[in-house]
């Protein structure tokens, strides 16, 4: 069987696949990047449902418009406005099948085959696999190693070096998976060369509100005065990911055609959950249960690090996250960490080894990365004891 060539060279995402191990009660993942059901607001979500489906059944389950269901974008356009200063008159939200399409439509909108689109090396799997199913050509841009995110000399000597740039892909808060927060100075520096050499800037940030600690910095796309910048965000990390919804902010012509991306590919995201989404917004205090998702990351996070202190920090360097799902590990030795993960997968723990988030996968990296969100305090205490047993001899 011939496949065609966008398709024939991908490989399943490894974090994906990894989801598929064995239902084995002794099996502890420190791999996934899901968010915990403890911080699901399902009891106010239930209480929804019942009345969406007593009184406005018909419009949740009917076909919806492709831009995403208007009182949910304007509750979001005004939230992001509100608070955080996003948004300007140029700009456009529409809702998504959360911000995994929101990166898959601007790669379908602004790029042709063969055209480079610019990342940070490592980076989030599953952009890179989306961008790489348009066939452009992924070049990666070191992260530095003070932990502030995309280097920008090394970005700007790409831009005069590479020709046909298209795109540059950033997590610039809490980046995955370094966890690393690019200072407000790059960021302002970033739409400066973006402006420069005429590129646009896909902003990824879907962890940016799951602040633990330090210093709360702009978003980039609150930074844009003249219409560069396309903010992808999520309501997966903040009320839950199985609602599959998410945003993209950008300006008016470039989500205009997301929209007809879309139309052929969804038609359009879930109507029930947009409504469902709604008035959860609108009845309840979503930065409150923000404030509690926090608080019990933070706990989570806080044992991980001193899990790691206590029994790996003679293999392992690392450097605390402010916010995010991820810590992000290097081992000592600056041996690979697929590795590191294939030891700890023999004792019933998952890691998922850095190699996995390079934009050149077929290299090795001395990274593994470890998820702190999903389990809780005493799964993170006996994983890390677990894999400082399995690493000993490495």
């Amino acid at each position: 069987m011939t496949f065609s060539n966008r398709i024939s060279a991908m490989k399943p995402s490894a974090i994906r696949e990894i989801l598929k191990a064995p239902n084995d009660p002794d099996l502890i993942s420190l791999a996934a990047g899901n968010p915990s059901p403890e911080t699901f607001p399902a009891q106010e979500m239930a209480e929804i449902a019942a009345g969406i489906f007593s009184r406005n059944y018909a419009a949740a389950l009917q076909y919806g418009v492709t831009e995403g269901y208007e009182p949910l974008r304007v509750r979001t356009a005004r939230r992001l406005s509100g608070k955080y200063a996003l948004g300007r008159e140029f700009d456009q939200l529409i809702i998504t099948s959360g911000a995994q399409q929101a990166i898959e439509l601007s790669a379908k909108v602004l790029t042709n085959e063969g055209d480079v689109v610019l990342c940070e090396d490592p980076s989030f799997i599953g952009a890179l696999g989306a961008l790489r199913s348009y066939n452009v050509r992924l070049a990666g841009v070191p992260s530095r190693d003070d932990g502030s995110g995309m280097d920008m000399d090394a970005l700007e000597a790409a831009l005069k070096t590479t020709p046909n740039v298209k795109l540059i892909y950033t997590i610039p808060t809490y980046q995955n998976p370094t966890g690393s927060v690019m200072p407000e100075a790059s960021r302002k520096r970033l739409l400066e060369l973006a402006k420069q050499y005429d590129v646009m800037i896909l902003e990824d940030n879907p962890y940016f509100e799951l602040r633990y600690d330090g210093e709360y910095i702009p978003p980039v796309k609150a930074l844009d005065t003249e219409g560069r910048v396309i903010y992808a965000g999520s309501f997966s990390k903040i009320i839950a990911p199985g609602i599959r919804l998410g945003f993209a902010l950008g300006p008016e012509p470039v989500t205009q055609k997301m929209v007809v991306g879309k139309q052929v590919s969804d038609v359009h995201s879930n109507l029930f959950f947009q409504i469902l989404c709604d008035r959860y917004l609108e009845q309840y205090d979503i930065d409150g249960h923000i404030e509690k998702c926090n608080a019990l990351y933070k706990l989570r996070r806080d044992t991980m690090v001193e899990s790691l202190q206590r029994h790996l920090s003679d293999k392992l360097r690392w450097r605390v996250p402010h916010g995010g799902f991820f810590l992000w590990c290097e081992r000592l030795d600056n041996g690979d960490g697929a590795e590191f993960s294939a030891a700890a997968k023999a004792h019933k723990v998952m890691t998922v080894p850095g190699a996995a988030f390079l934009v050149d996968d077929t290299q090795k990296s001395p990274g593994v990365r470890l998820n702190f969100s999903l389990p809780n305090p005493a799964q993170i205490e006996e994983g890390v004891r677990r894999i400082a047993a399995a690493v000993e001899r490495i």
